[in-house]
């Protein structure tokens, strides 16, 4: 039972607990500077590394092995492109036997007879062919010089002077010829060639920037989502010291006699359970770093933070423009359009089965020979050359018509893609913008409701030292300002990633009224087009 304290006692006591009020506003004070003291020693001992929104990005995609390998790939299809540029290019070919020796016996049918033939020679050729690109024709132009020495044995078919008859030779020979070969009736398999590498470099470049936007989109996720565990601990840390400052407030009742034992209880539970909602926010910040560093490619051993300025900053998004740059520049579309073009290739290739085609080949040349080499060409020997092939399919059993279908059938079943992919970009650039809509009402109502908390938390504090409100309502109405405050940041990151999402989805960056295609995609198709 609680004795009845007089006027007097009720001063002397309230002195005392204002006493002991201002001891504990000190020790908090010392508590406060020692524990800044203490992070301000840790992080010097670590080496803590600040990051900005920018600092990460930037990180990961020097470091991210997805945008590696993409970047990789790109590189290789840029590679091959060249080498099928090359292949377009005169090509310059020697081959040189610099010594040749043979020894044979042979039977000469006609003669009836067996001879013996010896023969060294040298021999060199130059080939130099030239593709042509509009016609997928070759132009070559060779040369074949030879130098041999031949000695053969023969017998003598007089029977008169029966014997062996040796005939020796020593001389030059060479052959100079231009021809030309076309085929007729079939796909130019040069400028196909050379226009598939170029789409392949083309979505190689639109795969690592879509891995580029994708990286942006993660880092910046897991970037607030840091941030937001900041915000967590700091204002699960300023419910704990209020809650400090709660628990000396009811201890100091307690022990004047002016509350039952019972808010000293309340006040202690309330205090483990507001430290005990710290600890879980730091942990939680401390697994999230650890992801984040995994992300963005740096050592888990490091200690980092992020910095960033969240402010409120209403942006015009005008939905026609958005929707009508989607259209238009989403690197999406453009690999569905490049998969309908591998698939119209494979059309035309598909066709050229069992076809009707043809080739002609020209040539025209001299050849000369002597045993000088100055007077090679004395007599020369001229061997022009053409001639005209036809292959003419009969029956396939069908093999031709069924792999065109089937090809007809991929090349529409591509072209569905692209207009569903369409409808997708249009639904979702419009769900976008409906969300942003939302989201600055909801910016607006949080902002209020933070506003409100804050106050109210701030009238029910006196209450509560006045002696008109239970530590359990205080707890009620400080869970309501955390949460205020936590609905208030939640609003704003989720402003900040529709936004990052409008630009991805539209690839027009509102904020700064610019468009977004990424600078490696500008520059490949511009150098594939020149």
């Amino acid at each position: 039972m609680i004795k009845p304290l007089r006027l007097c006692d009720l001063a002397r006591e309230n002195t005392l607990m204002t006493k002991r009020l201002n001891n504990t506003n000190m020790l908090i004070h010392r508590k406060i500077i020692l524990v800044a003291a203490l992070t301000i020693a840790v992080t010097a001992v670590n080496a803590q590394t600040t990051l900005t929104l920018e600092d990460a990005m930037n990180t990961a995609l020097e470091n991210s092995p997805d945008i590696k390998k993409s970047r990789l790939s790109m590189e290789q299809n840029r590679e091959y492109l060249n080498a099928q540029l090359a292949t377009l290019k005169s090509h310059f070919s020697l081959n040189v036997t610099p010594i040749e020796y043979s020894n044979s016996d042979r039977y000469d049918e006609y003669f009836s007879q067996w001879y013996k033939s010896e023969k060294t020679s040298s021999k060199g050729g130059l080939v130099i062919a030239q593709p042509i690109k509009w016609t997928d024709g070759t132009i070559t132009l060779q040369n074949n010089f030879e130098y041999k020495s031949t000695t053969s044995e023969s017998n003598n078919q007089d029977p008169i002077n029966p014997g062996v008859v040796t005939t020796t030779y020593s001389g030059f020979n060479n052959n100079l010829y231009l021809s030309y070969k076309q085929p007729l009736f079939t796909y130019n398999k040069a400028k196909m060639n050379l226009k598939r590498n170029q789409l392949n470099l083309e979505n190689a470049t639109l795969a690592y920037s879509i891995q580029m936007l994708s990286m942006e989109r993660q880092v910046t996720q897991a970037f607030y989502s840091i941030y937001q565990k900041q915000m967590s601990v700091q204002i699960t840390q300023e419910e704990f010291d209020n809650q400090t400052v709660s628990l000396e407030i009811v201890r100091s009742k307690v022990e004047a006699g002016l509350s039952a034992k019972e808010e000293l209880l309340q006040g202690e539970l309330n205090y483990a359970t507001s430290q005990s909602s710290l600890d879980n926010a730091k942990v939680d910040l401390e697994n999230a770093n650890d992801q984040f560093k995994k992300l963005i490619g740096v050592s888990l051993y490091d200690e980092i933070e992020i910095t960033t300025d969240i402010q409120y900053k209403p942006v015009i998004v005008d939905l026609e423009k958005a929707i009508e740059n989607g259209l238009s520049q989403r690197l999406e579309l453009t690999q569905r359009q490049i998969d309908l073009n591998n698939a119209e290739f494979d059309l035309i290739t598909t066709s050229a089965t069992n076809e009707f085609r043809g080739d002609v080949d020209l040539s025209i040349g001299i050849m000369g020979n002597n045993e000088v080499f100055a007077n090679i060409y004395e007599k020369p020997t001229r061997s022009p050359q053409v001639g005209v092939t036809f292959s003419i399919p009969i029956f396939d059993w069908g093999e031709r018509k069924a792999r065109i279908k089937a090809a007809e059938l991929e090349v529409e079943s591509r072209e569905i893609d692209i207009k569903n992919l369409e409808d997708d970009i249009v639904i979702n650039i419009r769900k976008v913008f409906r969300n942003l809509q939302n989201l600055n009402t909801q910016i607006g109502i949080a902002k209020q409701n933070e506003k409100n908390a804050q106050l109210t938390y701030e009238i029910n504090l006196e209450k509560y030292k006045n002696g008109d409100l239970t530590s359990i309502d205080l707890e009620r109405f400080q869970n309501q300002l955390s949460q205020k405050k936590m609905n208030m940041s939640n609003a704003l990151i989720s402003y900040k990633l529709e936004l990052l999402n409008m630009k991805i989805q539209s690839l027009w960056d509102f904020e700064n009224n610019i468009s977004f295609v990424p600078q490696d995609l500008q520059n490949n198709i511009s150098s594939d087009n020149e």
